[in-house]
């Protein structure tokens, strides 16, 4: 049964229709990430799809805070005729997973879904300044507001910000957007392997030329040749300067203009390289940029696998075979010998559900995380196991 809430008051009266029924609710915004995490181990679905709409937005402030079902695209729409953007380039997992539906806003804020972007400006969640949520116990809890502020004790915002659903049902997020870049270019090495590719994007990234992208696509990933790259974005005149800088420090011999340059980092920041075939497994990586390299060897000793970096070498894509449980144990064994963090983004639903598909945490902390949950959701209810068998 999917249920479709209109209002926050008919959030509220079905959670609390679910607690005395004990039944469980898996949370979905316009269903285009429903396979991202665990398999739904819930009996209904609240559908997040009409719950739409801009609540504000103060283009002199940069500020807007819309519903959870607001597809991104009206926003970027919104925002786009004020010159203005969402700073972390949302990843559009529609590439990876197929199928209809629009992503909402309300997922981003929930699973954090970043971009390329993000290793200049952040995360989504160092963006998300407010929001709105109904917990497990039926209660609304608005937290956060329209400014940045610090704050002393549980931040709720980042706290729910990757939560997956499982503290609430997010109703409301307000973000704080950025400039629009009037252009962008972006300045392309040939044929450098990992070690060689991941040196020259750390050189870039620590120079004074505001690298807002930076990736390197080993050769089979969407062209026949290694490809090196960095993105600089801003007033033409600033863009083409720091292309000049940037080809004297670490080199280069293409440059593609604005179009090339959105459509490139689009693919990159959906992963696009890897959306067919579409039967095999892709693991998400972050690590140390310096590791990155020494990671990939460690895994290909047990087999064939493609990849890519992207975060200067901090995250890595890799797609595997999905039979023998996705390589798994060369994926955690990897991941441990270099520091970091795997998470399986795509595979069959039965692998999905019996193996780790979040990085598996120590003792200490998944206790901490089950007692916040039961804090947040007392009979747990909303998404449960999601993220974590048993949570």
């Amino acid at each position: 049964m999917i249920l479709s809430p209109t209002t926050e008051s008919d959030i509220v009266a079905a959670i609390s229709d679910a607690r005395a029924k004990r039944t469980s609710l898996a949370i979905q915004g316009g269903g285009t990430r429903k396979n991202l995490g665990r398999p739904a181990q819930a009996e209904r679905t609240l559908s997040l799809a009409a719950m739409d709409g801009i609540v504000f937005y103060e283009p002199a402030e940069m500020v807007f805070c819309a519903r959870a079902g607001t597809p991104v695209a009206t926003i970027e729409k919104m925002l786009a005729e004020r010159g203005q953007m969402l700073p972390f380039e949302p990843m559009d997992h529609r590439r990876l997973y197929g199928g209809a539906g629009a992503p909402t806003i309300g997922a981003v804020a929930a699973c954090n879904i970043s971009g390329p972007r993000r290793i200049s400006h952040g995360a989504a969640r160092d963006s998300l300044i407010g929001l709105k949520l109904v917990n497990g116990a039926g209660e609304s809890i608005k937290t956060g507001g329209r400014v940045m502020k610090n704050v002393t004790g549980l931040d709720l915002v980042k706290l729910s910000s990757g939560a997956f659903g499982a503290l609430g049902v997010l109703t409301e997020a307000t973000f704080k957007a950025l400039p629009r870049p009037e252009t962008s270019a972006t300045l392309i090495i040939r044929n450098l392997d990992d070690s060689r590719a991941i040196a020259a994007l750390s050189q870039a990234l620590g120079s004074p030329f505001e690298v807002s992208g930076a990736a390197h696509l080993p050769a089979g990933a969407g062209a026949p040749e290694a490809r090196t790259l960095l993105r600089v974005e801003n007033f033409k005149s600033s863009v083409d300067y720091r292309l000049g800088e940037l080809r004297k420090l670490v080199g280069g011999d293409i440059v593609l203009a604005d179009d090339e340059t959105r459509a490139l980092w689009r693919d990159i920041g959906d992963c696009a390289m890897f959306a067919a075939p579409d039967d095999r497994a892709v693991w998400r990586i972050s690590t140390a940029p310096s590791r990155g390299p020494d990671l990939v060897r460690l895994v290909q000793k047990g087999g064939a696998v493609a990849h890519f970096f992207d975060w200067g070498g901090g995250l890595i894509w890799l797609a595997v075979d999905a039979a023998d449980d996705a390589r798994e144990k060369d994926v955690r064994a990897a991941t441990a010998a270099c520091g970091g963090h795997a998470t399986l983004v795509r595979a069959p639903d039965e692998l999905r559900a019996r193996i780790d598909v979040f990085q598996p945490l120590p003792e200490p902390m998944m206790k901490l995380s089950r007692a916040i949950k039961t804090s947040f959701d007392p009979d747990g209810i909303l998404n449960p196991g999601r993220m974590y068998a048993g949570v």
